[in-house]
């Protein structure tokens, strides 16, 4: 049964419930319907399949049947470090693919692991990461938003999607952005190892951040596989582009920019593009 192997080796970590159905609409969304029903933290949903999959910004999630890791972990979170789950799995995530794979994918703020290009080519996206919270209502809507307590736990639902074993020839529409898992590594991967690395991997870190708050070595495991600090770099605000080099992340996960100006911005959300050196 799909998932057998995950739940025995994850037995005694907080994510041995793993839950593993052949299609489903969204993963994410399922696990906030979970939570929401007061499920508690430690859920893994694993589906072969999306039809509703969901990346940043409402953009969709496509991928072969069976081809990649569709995964939601349903946490709780105190809400001091909430906003630092994402690292936490992104950094996982390169940890199981190395262990698995044998190659280190990096990390493209704020949630993308890539392959890095060669100077001539493009970074090419091998999986994402999306995370929806569902937080505490405090304050009466007149009275605007109100941020919870930092040890008041919220809901975080983290979403994965990550290629794995995707065939020789991609769409052309995705033949220059995106790359599998199985494409670097010269052979096929077995979803489930890497799913247990992965899980295994969150347990360590998600652990020390809840417990050590600041002191957790999240920061310096995400620095060391980042794909975009030193890097030139273009962010789309919506309305204007900003053009610099990264330079830095702050104790919340924010992007420190140098623009071209000489001016240093903090980006709390935006899309980044990696540029060439000039």
């Amino acid at each position: 049964m799909p998932g057998d192997l995950a739940r025995r080796a994850l037995a005694g970590t907080p994510f041995a419930d793993v839950r593993w159905v052949d299609e489903t609409g969204s993963t994410n969304a399922d696990a906030l319907a979970l939570a929401r029903q007061g499920a508690p933290e430690g859920i893994v949903l694993v589906a072969d399949h999306q039809t509703a999959g969901r990346g940043r910004q409402g953009r969709t999630w496509e991928a072969p049947a069976a081809a990649s890791l569709l995964v939601s972990v349903l946490l709780r979170p105190p809400a001091e470090v909430a906003g630092l789950v994402t690292m936490a799995v992104s950094v996982a995530a390169a940890t199981a693919v190395h262990q698995v794979a044998g190659f280190a994918p990096r990390i493209k703020w704020p949630n993308d692991l890539v392959w890095p290009g060669d100077g001539s080519a493009p970074d090419r996206k091998l999986g994402g990461v999306l995370a929806e919270a569902d937080w505490p209502a405090r304050s009466p809507a007149d009275a605007g938003w109100s941020p919870p307590p930092p040890d008041e736990r919220v809901v975080v639902v983290v979403g994965m999607g990550l290629n794995i074993n995707w065939p020789d020839a991609l769409p052309d529409e995705l033949r220059d952005i995106a790359i599998a898992a199985n494409h670097v590594a010269g052979r096929t991967l077995d979803r489930e190892a890497v799913l247990i690395a992965f899980l295994e991997a969150l347990s360590a870190g998600y652990t020390e951040l809840v417990q050590q708050r600041g002191e957790s070595r999240l920061f310096a495991d995400w620095r060391e596989r980042s794909a975009t600090l030193g890097n030139r770099v273009r962010v789309d605000l919506g309305a204007n582009d900003l053009t610099g080099t990264a330079v830095d992340i702050t104790a919340e996960g924010h992007l420190v920019v140098r623009t071209d100006e000489g001016d240093r911005r903090t980006i709390a959300v935006g899309d980044v593009v990696h540029l060439r050196p000039l």
